[in-house]
């Protein structure tokens, strides 16, 4: 049987693909734009029929109806990672989430410790070879493809068909739709001049022929755009976006000086607008990979002079880095922040900057604290700290005593909190 003749035989409706669902059954979606809308507005609409169905999911971008927390029962969202459709439901106590490194979530599903029924996810069209890639985000989706039982695609020609460890095959799929809607668009965050100042500081520790890691939002972006003038960067990060693609069209990167994969970038998912997408098409520069590639601390630290930039919300006076909640309340999740902290540290001359803005609402909040909130979620250890960086400086924290720490994180606190933080510290024995 052709490929042609296989692809037709499994070409369905989005209803007859989602009646593949069954009740107990956990559904894989992928991060961000891979996530499928109209097989997840078809299960939508199935949800009243269903029972103790499971969608896992980071980052979603849509509030689908099943997203409900009176069809609970019907269908619930387990959260790799909090986004603006679930972080509502996630601080209500209706979604749940699973903590858990980006890097380790493969591994999850290989080893069953977290269930993978049926997958969901965009896709290219199939190649003359009965191929289809997954582009947008094989992250965990690839392992999940491995272990499912059902893989159902939403095929879209807007979908890039991109090099790496990202295609399976037509004999793999259960069943396909076909839309040719345009991909969700994200655009790049509002930079301030806190974030612009922060930028500046960490671009200045910034060597030509680093190799970047950078994750999304204002500061890791402001940073961005202080290295357009740097040369022979290299590109190993989670997510590829805007703020990379602007990076890549000022000519700053070239990954030539890449020691590992040289000449390449790699990602795992995509964030960003048509032209990123556009971008990824069969771009022998790009190759998009799972996350427990990409992120891998060991495979990334293969990089000499890895850089990565991730922001947090809170910092105490050891380094410990509150990322994902406010308090107890959920806010994202670990993400690969602590994946990529750590490569950097392993990386021959790497440098991990943990950034964030010294003050929150409206400077009446010092986002370095003697400790942090009760309850908040530490995402970065103390151990694993290396620079922290705000508008006021930088504070290189590895290999220091719990003293000198807190000296030098005071110093780039904002300056109506230092007193105050010195008093602290004293009370602490850290003075």
């Amino acid at each position: 049987m052709n490929m042609q003749t296989l692809y037709e035989q499994k070409r369905m409706s989005p209803a007859d693909a989602v009646g593949m669902v069954n009740n107990g059954n956990t559904i894989v979606v992928p991060t961000g734009v891979g996530e499928p809308p109209a097989l997840l507005q078809a299960l939508s609409e199935r949800r009243h029929t269903l029972s103790d169905v499971a969608v896992s999911q980071i980052l979603p971008l849509r509030k689908f109806a099943y997203l409900d927390p009176e069809t609970r029962a019907n269908i619930r969202h387990d959260a790799y990672f909090f986004g603006g459709a679930t972080r509502a439901g996630g601080q209500s106590g209706w979604v749940d989430f699973v903590p858990a490194y980006f890097s380790e979530l493969p591994m999850l599903i290989d080893r069953g410790l977290s269930p993978a029924d049926v997958v969901m996810t965009m896709a290219s069209p199939m190649d003359e070879h009965g191929y289809f890639s997954l582009s947008l985000a094989p992250d965990y989706t690839m392992a999940a493809v491995r272990k499912a039982r059902v893989v159902l695609l939403e095929v879209n020609p807007n979908v890039p068909f991109a090099n790496g460890d990202c295609h399976i095959h037509i004999s793999q799929v259960a069943g396909l739709v076909e839309t040719n809607d345009e991909l969700f668009e994200v655009g790049l965050p509002t930079i301030g001049p806190i974030q612009e100042a922060i930028g500046k500081h960490v671009a200045e520790l910034i060597d030509d022929g680093a190799t970047l890691q950078i994750g999304y939002g204002g500061i890791p972006d402001a940073v961005v755009m202080q290295l357009q003038h740097k040369r022979d960067l290299g590109i190993h990060t989670e997510m590829i976006g805007d703020g990379i693609l602007s990076l890549i069209e000022s000519g700053a990167v070239t990954n030539q000086r890449k020691t590992f994969m040289p000449g390449k970038m790699v990602a795992t998912f995509a964030l960003g607008s048509r032209k990123l997408y556009r971008f990824l098409h069969r771009n022998p520069m790009l190759e998009m990979h799972p996350v427990d590639f990409t992120n891998d601390p060991y495979i990334a630290a293969r990089n000499d002079n890895l850089c990565c930039i991730n922001a947090t919300l809170q910092i105490d006076l050891l380094g410990q880095c509150g990322s994902e909640s406010l308090g107890h309340t959920p806010y994202s999740g670990t993400g690969g922040q602590v994946d990529f902290v750590r490569a950097a540290n392993r990386s021959k001359n790497g440098k991990a900057f943990i950034v964030l803005p010294s003050t929150a609402k409206n400077d009446t909040i010092s986002r370095i604290a003697p400790v942090l909130c009760p309850g908040t979620h530490v995402t970065t250890s103390k151990n694993d700290i290396n620079y922290v960086v705000t508008e006021y400086g930088v504070a290189q924290l590895r290999g220091k005593t719990a003293k000198q720490r807190a000296e030098a994180l005071i110093g780039i606190a904002h300056p109506n909190f230092r007193a105050e933080l010195r008093e602290a510290a004293r009370k602490m024995n850290l003075a």
